[in-house]
């Protein structure tokens, strides 16, 4: 559907480059792919967005847009992060009686995330950077833009079901891709004039209608998703260029918060990395 959809005009202004890495659990090792075409063609950031699985990915390049990929193939290869979403059936099981709302304990992940991430706040970042969370008792978007990273990239990525919600400041926080699933608009705000766009591969193909009783949900969830980021595509303002990076997918695949395999990181990597260079080398083009 997309390859490297763009806006541009003569504003004059100096370029400012955004990166914004959207939602989509485990599939997000596509986004790992992307970055590191981008590292590899000499774009760096000036200022990174991230939802869900962005969040995560988004705080490694913030941190250190440098030693992001291999920080974040140490965090996804690692054993912290299989414990945190390889659980067996039956652990996920006794964690559902006992919570009665979700499959996996946050700790695990907060461990994990800790282990391996350079700095604890805002501040230590070496790149801006903001995150999204939907607020439980505001049912509103909350931007995260100081104070304790871990706490806010967590609340960002806490998919209903899976995960509990997290709670900062006396309110409890669900995943940010219920409200912003690929905040392009969020990165225009704080000033990006050019906009690189990481994705899992769902955008890429158009849906198709559901088939069976589990599919109707997830498709919806899906049409609800992609539908924010049409919108903002489709009114971006004069001088903004948008790169929508391709993730290789080879089919369209609306899991909607449902997760994706770890075991399959090296492959979405590799996919995504092979289309993202392609694209750079063709059209896109480096800082």
């Amino acid at each position: 559907m997309f390859r490297g959809l763009e806006r541009a005009g003569g504003t004059g202004m100096a370029e400012r480059v955004g990166f914004v890495l959207g939602g989509g659990g485990a599939l997000g090792a596509h986004e790992l792919g992307m970055l590191r075409a981008l590292d590899e063609r000499g774009v760096r950031p000036d200022l990174v967005v991230g939802t869900s699985i962005g969040a995560i990915n988004g705080v490694f390049v913030a941190a250190d847009p440098a030693k992001a990929v291999d920080r974040l193939r140490e965090l996804w290869a690692g054993a912290a992060a299989r414990r945190a979403f390889s659980a067996s059936p039956w652990k996920r099981i006794r964690t559902l009686a006992a919570s009665g709302t979700h499959l996996h304990p946050v700790e695990p992940l907060w461990q994990a995330l800790e282990e391996v991430l350079p700095v604890t706040d805002f501040g230590g970042l070496a790149v801006p950077f903001q995150c999204v969370a939907a607020g439980v008792e505001t049912a509103m978007a909350r931007w995260f833009s100081e104070g304790p990273l871990v706490p806010a990239v967590l609340a960002s990525c806490a998919v209903p079901g899976l995960l509990p919600p997290v709670r900062i400041g006396g309110r409890h926080y669900f995943d940010g891709g219920l409200v912003h699933s690929i905040p392009v608009g969020r990165a225009v705000e704080l000033g990006a004039t050019t906009v690189y766009v990481l994705h899992v591969g769902r955008i890429e193909r158009p849906l198709t209608p559901p088939r069976r009783p589990w599919e109707v949900g997830v498709v919806a969830f899906e049409i609800a998703r992609r539908h924010r980021f049409f919108e903002e595509m489709a009114s971006l303002p004069e001088g903004v260029t948008v790169h929508v990076l391709p993730a290789g997918a080879e089919r369209a695949r609306p899991e909607g918060v449902r997760r994706g395999p770890l075991s399959a990181l090296d492959a979405y990597t590799e996919r995504a990395y092979r289309a993202s260079l392609a694209y750079l080398d063709e059209g896109g083009r480096a800082r």
